[in-house]
C-alpha cells in the first residue's frame, strides 16, 4: 500500500507597522492559497488602524501586539518561536508590502522537499505593479529588471543565488535549527544579509523559482541621503559580524572598509561624506565586543534568537 505524504505544515509570518495600505492585499493573497497555511502578524505597535481591522476582518490570523517596534528581525523571532514550538515544518516570512500568487507556498514547500540543501527559497519578486522584476531582486539575482518570462521550463524550476532579501522567504524547520533567528546587532534594515551569511557558512543555500511570483510594492520609495549612508552602515556591519570569514579578515572588510570609504570622501573634499563613514567607523568599533561574542555563538548551529 502505498504511503500518504502529508502536507507541510506551514506558518506565515507578517512583520507590520502601519499596515492598513496593504492589509487586504497580503492577507487577501494567504486567503487564496493553495496550500494551507496558519498566518501570523506580528505587530510593532502600529499608529494606524491595523490592529483593530485585523481583529474586525481577519479572524483566521493570530495577533502579536508588541508595545514598542522590536524591529523587522526581532519580531520575526516571534514568529519563528512560535513555529518551532509548536511543530511546524516550515515558516513562510511575508513583508506587509507584497502580496502572493495562489501557487508559491505549495510550489516552495514541493521544492524545499525536493531540495533540502536550500535554506531559503524565494519566489521571483515583481515590483508592485507587476511590469518588472524588483529592482533589489534583480541586482541580487543578476537578472535584468524588465525580464519577465511568460513561460518556464520543468528544467529551470529553481536556481541558486548569493542572496535575495527577505520580503519572501520559505525556510524550512531545520534552517531554523541550524541558522536560528535574525540577530539582535541588526534592528532594521541588515537582518536579512547577515541571515544568508550565516546559513551560508552552514553549508546551506538560498535559491528562487521562476515557476511562481510575489509582488512587493517599494518601488515608489524616494532614495535619500540618510538611507543610503544606512545601507552602508548595516552592509559592513554585515561584513564585520560574517562567520565566513576570519576575524582579522571581517575587520578588514567592515571597519577598514569603512576607514577607507572615508579616507576617499575626504580627498575628494566630500566633507560630510567623510564624516558619516568616520560616524560608521566609530559605531562599529563600538560594537565590537557583541560582534566578537555573536561571531563565535552563530558558528555552532542551533535555534539561536529565538
Amino acid at each position: 500500500m502505498k504511503e500518504l505524504r502529508l502536507a507541510m505544515k506551514v506558518m506565515v509570518v507578517v512583520v507590520t507597522y502601519n499596515f492598513e495600505p496593504w492589509m487586504e492585499r497580503c492577507l487577501g493573497s494567504l486567503r487564496r492559497s493553495e496550500h494551507p497555511a496558519d498566518v501570523v502578524v506580528v505587530d510593532n505597535n502600529s499608529s494606524d488602524r491595523t490592529v483593530e481591522l485585523l481583529r474586525a476582518n481577519y479572524p483566521e490570523v493570530e495577533l502579536l501586539t508588541n508595545k514598542c517596534n522590536l524591529g523587522f528581525g526581532q519580531a520575526n523571532n516571534q514568529g519563528f518561536s512560535l513555529a518551532l514550538a509548536r511543530g511546524y515544518d516550515a515558516v513562510f516570512l511575508l513583508n506587509q508590502d507584497a502580496w502572493i500568487e495562489p501557487a508559491t507556498i505549495g510550489t516552495l514547500c514541493r521544492l524545499s522537499e525536493e531540495h533540502p540543501e536550500y535554506g531559503i527559497l524565494s519566489p521571483l519578486h515583481l515590483t508592485g505593479t507587476g511590469n518588472r522584476l524588483d529592482h533589489g531582486f534583480a541586482v541580487y539575482t543578476h537578472l535584468p529588471e524588465d525580464a519577465l518570462p511568460c513561460a518556464v521550463d520543468e528544467d529551470d524550476r529553481l536556481r541558486r543565488a548569493d542572496f535575495i532579501n527577505a520580503a519572501f522567504w520559505f525556510l524550512p524547520r531545520h534552517t531554523l535549527q541550524v541558522a536560528g533567528g535574525f540577530s539582535p546587532l541588526f534592528y532594521h534594515y541588515g537582518e536579512d544579509k547577515d541571515y544568508a551569511n550565516r546559513m551560508r557558512y552552514h553549508g546551506l543555500l538560498v535559491g528562487f523559482s521562476p515557476l511562481v511570483r510575489g509582488w512587493h510594492d517599494r518601488e515608489r520609495r524616494q532614495p535619500s541621503r540618510k538611507s543610503a549612508f544606512r545601507s552602508e552602515r548595516v552592509y559592513l556591519l554585515s561584513e564585520y559580524a560574517n562567520p565566513c570569514y576570519s576575524l582579522p579578515r571581517a575587520f578588514a572588510f567592515g571597519v577598514l572598509a569603512g576607514a577607507k570609504k572615508a579616507l576617499l570622501a575626504l580627498l575628494r573634499l566630500r566633507l560630510r561624506d567623510a564624516l558619516a563613514y568616520v560616524g560608521i567607523v566609530f559605531r562599529l568599533l563600538w560594537a565590537t565586543a557583541s560582534v566578537v561574542r555573536l561571531r563565535k555563538l552563530v558558528r555552532a548551529r542551533g535555534p539561536h534568537f529565538i
